[in-house]
């Protein structure tokens, strides 16, 4: 099957233009800019210095700080918050055409850009270096920023989630470097001209966009064209080499004469883990670099959070190859993780409560294996999964019951449906139908019906994971009380 690159970059319906504006840009409209993305691009415009105004249909965690800084927000989508003399409107993929800022901004001939390209054009002329892949991106964002750190450096970020390590979600620095998350469920990372390209994994996912798997790998080696050549050094690859796709996205980039390193546990990777020694309070780690070996510790659980530091450490070290790999190590050692990403919500009556982001298959198949490796013997590993998009179920509905099967007792909440309309023939029971012989999988019609489920079934000493990219983060308080209730 022909593949093509499809990006939302290209103009259409909403963007007007693939890139920022080169003139000068002084006032900037940002469009559901409570989102963690979006508020990304607010943060940095607002630290360059432009008058920043923009909406949400909702308040949130990320408006008020941005109105500290000076950002008129609206709630609610009008046209009349659009400035009088705004330069360029930047959109989210979820913004619509019937958006009637949308609508304005096209009346008045007033440039829109994708939020990738808002990032590219705030962060033009420096080292840019690009994490991408179909997980860890966020956590391994947020490493590599501060390994950077670590080393001295000041560089500026952008990523899609709250990092409590470093107060915010973006943040311009102080140096000629930076550090971007690069999301590919759109192809909009092929924005960016990266100095340096991590990829954590590939594989298939976001199917809604890009419509097939060969589709997904074309954007990949799109992404790896745009490595930046001519003055200074080559543009480096950097590939997991215990995941199939990246391992072959970078043997693909060795055959057309790119800088290629590796990374992971493999006997022949450029940075390889040597020991790793994982329990409850962290993860001490010792590896082999192409400039020696250093040991560290992780206060981050799992083999996969391992593997996101290495892929942070090479994706810094290729930044800036002056800087000691023991330096760039020793700024991972307070890194607590991500927002969403393994947070204990609490403990009570000896239940341990988890929130956790993962609504890929390999994502909740890695934190139901993170969440075992803690636990001693006896003790259970309890799934509540709420399955993030119709489409995503659908294509994915039986990886989602194999990798949900590994718990103890899973159940699966109604779908969040997100950007997409309802689909009345995909439900929970899509997974739970597929569940393989034996598996302790069991579908819900209510979300409601969760804290009582839980209170019932979780004994002391189990671990109960909350799992997906949608609200089901609204129902881990109901959760800890029904615990302390029972």
């Amino acid at each position: 099957m022909s593949s093509q690159v499809r990006t939302i970059l290209r103009p259409g319906p909403v963007v007007t233009q693939e890139a920022w504006p080169q003139d000068p840009v002084g006032s900037a409209h940002v469009i559901r800019i409570g989102g963690a993305g979006m508020s990304a691009v607010a943060r940095l415009a607002l630290g360059a210095g432009l008058r920043v105004s923009g909406s949400d249909s909702q308040d949130g965690q990320f408006i008020g700080p941005l109105r500290e800084m000076g950002a008129q927000i609206g709630i609610g989508f009008d046209a009349a918050l659009i400035a009088e003399d705004c330069d360029v409107v930047v959109v989210s993929t979820a913004v619509r055409p019937d958006n009637p800022e949308v609508i304005e901004a096209h009346r008045r001939g007033l440039p829109v850009v994708h939020r990738a390209a808002a990032l590219a054009g705030l962060l033009r002329g420096r080292d840019l270096l690009a994490i991408a892949g179909t997980h860890g991106k966020t956590s391994t964002t947020a490493m590599a920023t501060l390994a950077l750190r670590g080393a001295g450096e000041d560089p500026a970020w952008a990523l899609g989630a709250a990092v409590p390590d470093l107060r915010h979600n973006a943040g311009l620095g102080g140096s000629d470097t930076a550090v971007v998350e690069a999301d590919e469920s759109d192809g909009s990372f092929l924005a960016f001209t990266p100095r340096a390209v991590v990829v954590t994994n590939q594989e298939a996912d976001h199917l809604d966009f890009h419509g097939t798997p060969q589709n997904v790998v074309a954007a990949f080696d799109a992404l790896v064209d745009r490595l930046q050549t001519g003055e200074g050094p080559a543009g480096r690859l950097i590939v997991c080499a215990d995941d199939p796709g990246s391992a072959e996205l970078g043997r693909r980039a060795v055959q057309r004469g790119l800088d290629v390193h590796t990374y992971g546990t493999a006997p022949d990777a450029d940075w390889r883990i040597l020991e790793e020694q994982g329990s409850p309070e962290g993860t001490r780690l010792r590896i082999a670099t192409p400039t020696g070996e250093a040991t560290g510790t992780l206060l981050v659980a799992g083999h996969h959070n391992a593997l996101n530091a290495l892929g942070a450490l090479a994706g810094a070290h290729a930044l800036r190859p002056d800087a000691t790999v023991q330096s760039l190590l020793d700024g991972l050692a307070d890194f607590h993780g991500a927002s969403r990403r393994f947070d204990r919500a609490g403990t009570v009556d000896g239940v341990t409560v988890v929130d956790d982001y993962a609504h890929h298959p390999r994502e909740v198949a890695a934190t139901v294996e993170a969440a075992r490796g803690l636990l001693p013997e006896g003790a259970r590993v309890i799934a509540v999964f709420q399955p993030h998009l119709f489409s995503r179920t659908r294509d994915f509905a039986a990886e989602f019951a194999q990798a949900l099967a590994a718990a103890d007792e899973a159940v699966v909440m109604p779908i969040y449906p997100a950007r997409e309309d309802p689909d009345p023939t995909v439900t929970a029971r899509t997974i739970t139908d597929r569940a393989p012989a034996g598996a302790a999988l069991r579908p819900l019609d209510d979300r409601a019906e969760v804290p009582g489920l839980v209170a019932d079934t979780a004994r002391p000493g189990d671990l109960v994971l909350m799992l997906g990219a949608g609200d089901v983060v609204e129902t881990t308080p109901l959760v800890l009380e029904a615990l302390q209730q029972r």
